[in-house]
């Protein structure tokens, strides 16, 4: 018999979770993700449904066969590093349980309808967010993705080799989909601020990754006079500060929350800062002029301190708007709020290969996310598993 929504949610837990931090390390194509994947599948088992993956780890289970006008959800099951409990997982165990909800219903589905789980969402490992959705729906090809390497400089191909994966994605995975939609806790206060338990996505700021290498010459740090000096920690924290100037007179987001540092010696001054920014903006031509001002800073400042500075961006995600429609018939009648999100999802990647996509948020009672005091009460979940089961049924019904 399959497990109860809390069941789900208890097994899950100790996987992959830091004992220091109680934060979760659930890395794709790494043990604890791996373990996720294969209760994934052992949940889809218990409840007959038909699962197909491709080779790079993304995995559909069908109710019914798949075809056309088909109806998908689900979410992702990896993490960021020391990330929090809900930020993906809590979208597949609530579409499992809403598939139980349903069957206790009596409904049967007029048009198939999947559980879907897409791998390397966040893209902690290899830089790439949303990496198996963009792959699924060939966003990037794998000729391009087969060479990204992890901070150890391992290879995504050889990464997927070690996990037992070939690694060449199949765009057949989703053929026939018509419609998907993703639950995913909330990560802000907009639904504790309007009392709502549940809320829809109206659509997703753009937003990009940004590579931010400061090269200097490596010193001495008690014999070099700090006038002889040509420090590219200097000129990192200098940009660390105008990226937080910036980002707070134009109302939008810029972080910089990765650093490596070259010899990286308590006694030395550095030759190498390698920083990476992530910005996000409320449109794309705020998100060019954030951008744009952050870096015009940063290289006046590195002219001054005798550095050099490259910028590359690794990933830039253009703004989604999801379908107002399908928003509005989901919301209206429910009176569900509809608003924005700044973070980045597979359902925008969806969105932006055709896919009619919505999203659906569960109350986060803080608001804050990729953190271990990421949380949603019990009682939320359970509404949100509510609320997905009724879009589902209206979708997957008999047409109106």
């Amino acid at each position: 018999m399959p497990d109860a929504f809390e069941t789900m949610w208890s097994d899950l837990a100790p996987v992959g979770r830091s004992a220091s931090s109680g934060g979760y390390f659930r890395q794709p194509w790494l043990s604890a993700e791996r373990e996720l994947a294969a209760w994934f599948e052992e949940q889809c088992g218990a409840r007959g449904l038909s699962v197909s993956r491709d080779a790079v780890g993304n995995v559909v289970a069908w109710w019914g066969s798949p075809g056309p006008g088909a109806v998908l959800t689900g979410s992702h099951l990896d993490s960021v590093l020391d990330g929090g409990a809900y930020d993906g997982p809590l979208g597949v165990v609530s579409a499992l349980a809403a598939v139980d909800a349903l069957r206790e219903r009596g409904f049967t589905p007029s048009r198939p309808l999947g559980v879907s789980v897409f791998v390397e969402e966040e893209g902690s490992r290899f830089g790439l967010a949303c990496l198996g959705s963009r792959l699924a729906t060939g966003a990037v090809s794998w000729d391009t993705a087969r060479s990204l390497k992890d901070r150890s400089g391992v290879s995504l191909e050889d990464g997927l080799s070690s996990a037992g994966l070939s690694g060449s994605p199949d765009l057949a995975l989703l053929e026939g989909v018509g419609t998907f939609v993703e639950l995913h806790v909330e990560q802000g206060r907009d639904l504790v601020d309007r009392s709502a338990a549940v809320g829809v996505a109206s659509g997703i700021w753009p937003h990009g990754r940004y590579r931010y290498e400061f090269t200097g010459s490596a010193d001495h740090a008690g014999t070099t006079r700090m006038e002889d000096r040509a420090d590219p920690m200097l000129t990192y924290a200098m940009t660390a500060l105008a990226a937080n100037k910036q980002a707070r007179l134009a109302g939008e987001r810029a972080t910089f929350g990765r650093l490596e540092v070259t010899p990286n010696s308590t006694n030395s001054v550095p030759s190498r800062v390698t920083a990476w920014l992530d910005a996000r903006a409320s449109s794309a031509r705020a998100l060019e002029d954030l951008v744009g001002a952050i870096e015009r800073q940063a290289s006046e400042r590195s002219s001054r301190d005798g550095t050099s500075l490259v910028v590359t961006p690794e990933s830039v995600s253009g703004s989604v708007e999801f379908s107002p429609g399908l928003a509005a018939r989901l919301a209206g009648p429910r009176g569900w709020p509809v608003i924005p999100t700044a973070a980045g999802h597979d359902a925008g990647i969806l969105s932006a290969a055709g896919i009619p996509t919505a999203m659906l948020f569960v109350r986060n009672p803080t608001g804050v996310s990729h953190s271990p005091l990421e949380t949603a009460s019990m009682d939320d979940c359970l509404a949100g598993v509510s609320a997905l089961a009724d879009v589902l049924a209206e979708l997957a019904g008999d047409p109106a």
